[in-house]
């Protein structure tokens, strides 16, 4: 199992295998999710931009939190997932 090391600074490298088996390259971003006690990332592919328009914000509820944008992205997930079985 890879380790990494947090420096003082709080930054930490990727292990080799890690980036190999993720396809990492330099420059390239990653979303880190927090749940409970673990911290799990996943690389970021494609734009921000390619999602838009993908939830109806009603204009009442404008501007909303990116926790709430957050919740409704993973509900969909969900349920997409669920038809799809």
């Amino acid at each position: 199992m890879p380790v990494a090391l947090i420096t003082s600074k709080g930054q930490m490298t990727i292990p080799k295998e890690v980036r190999e088996a993720l396809n990492l390259r330099p420059s390239e971003k990653v979303v880190i999710v927090v749940d409970g006690d673990q911290a799990i990332f996943k690389p970021i592919r494609g734009n921000l931009l390619d999602i838009g328009g993908s939830i109806d914000i009603p204009e009442q509820e404008k501007p909303i939190s990116f926790r709430k944008v957050r919740d409704k992205v993973r509900k969909g997930i969900g349920k997409r997932a669920a038809h799809t079985r």
